[in-house]
């Protein structure tokens, strides 16, 4: 009888099909080099390490800034519409928008691809995103890793995790302790529900049938704030940052202000898109919404009042940041003025 040949490709692992989306990354990033000229020829994707040329940043007293994100499971609804080519902007955003929260400039930007079976043309399509997401926050993609999980991801089944590291000088950093009596809380609009409660719309939509008129937005790539939030850090605008995230408005904002300060919010200020309204139609408390929805806010800047309007002009007309609430000192860390319009 016939001895069947064991081999890694039997097993479930596809090197030559990996070598070739690695091959087809590699030659993205030769085009980018080329359109930018913002690295050397040696910067390239394939090698052990991925390199960066900072010697051209001219930064005094510069502090690196790291941070490591998801996309959670909105994945699994970009598998369930077959849709891949947004959610590498998601990927990119959750990671460099919570970098300019502290006034970093993003430089370089790293993912991680795992896999049931390697699909080159859906996984194509994600890096198609990344490097979307790449361009707009202004940083490279430099490096990743794409690994093949047989019997840990089913066949159609992936997950992503993204790696951003940015830069800036000691007397940039947007500090919570920068913040003051009277400043004030401008909420700056989200596109829809980004990156965060996707479990929970899941859930709902396993019972309840989108509408129409919102189904273009449940995969809306996350907002990237990362040129106008670094304009107003040049200029000295920003006294301290919230990206609205999981845990939500209030939850976020309190990881911004210092101990000795209160946070005081008008609720009914905040404007709500539809995608919100119809999941809140679900049965769903404020309480909820606000802990695991950003329910139209996505990004929060703490300033001072007499800055407000300079900064409104540094947004484009559909991302205009408005009043939502003040500093204070008082006993209560949280006030709620008054509660959600729906």
């Amino acid at each position: 009888m016939k001895k069947i040949e064991n081999s890694y490709k039997k097993s479930g692992v596809n090197i030559s099909l990996a070598n070739k989306l690695v091959e087809h990354i590699s030659q993205l990033s030769k085009k980018d080099v080329k359109k930018t000229n913002s690295r050397s020829k040696k910067d390239v994707i394939g090698g052990f390490g991925s390199l960066f040329d900072i010697s051209n940043l001219k930064i005094k007293d510069p502090v690196i800034v790291s941070c490591t994100d998801g996309v959670g499971t909105k994945i699994d609804l970009a598998n369930k519409f077959k849709k891949f080519d947004t959610i590498g902007i998601d990927l990119v955003a959750m990671c460099v928008n919570d970098l300019i929260v502290q006034g970093a400039k993003p430089l370089f930007f790293l993912d991680y691809i795992a896999v049931g079976k390697l699909n080159l043309k859906k996984t194509k399509s994600i890096l198609k995103g990344i490097f979307k997401g790449c361009k707009i926050s202004d940083c490279k993609l430099i490096g990743g890793e794409t690994a093949e999980m047989p019997d840990i991801y089913s066949k159609d089944k992936f997950d992503l995790a993204g790696f951003s590291v940015g830069i800036v000088s000691k007397k940039r950093i947007l500090d919570k302790n920068n913040v003051k009596k009277n400043n004030i809380v401008l909420a700056i609009p989200s596109n829809g529900i980004h990156s965060n409660g996707y479990s929970l719309v899941r859930s709902i939509l396993k019972k309840n049938k989108l509408p129409k008129n919102l189904k273009k937005t449940i995969l809306k790539p996350t907002r990237i704030y990362t040129r106008e939030i670094l304009k107003l850090s040049k200029r000295k605008l920003i006294n301290s940052a919230a990206h609205i995230t999981g845990g939500g408005l209030i939850e976020n904002l309190l990881r911004s202000i210092p101990k000795n300060l209160s946070l005081n919010i008008d609720l009914s200020k905040i404007k709500i898109p539809e995608i919100f309204k119809w999941l809140k139609s679900k049965n769903i408390s404020d309480q909820e919404m606000l802990k695991t929805f950003n329910c139209g806010v996505g990004f929060c800047l703490i300033v001072n009042k007499y800055n407000v309007k300079k900064i409104k002009k540094i947004f484009p007309k559909n991302c205009i940041p408005y009043e939502i609430g003040f500093i204070s000192k008082n006993i209560n860390k949280v006030k709620i003025i008054k509660s959600l319009k729906w």
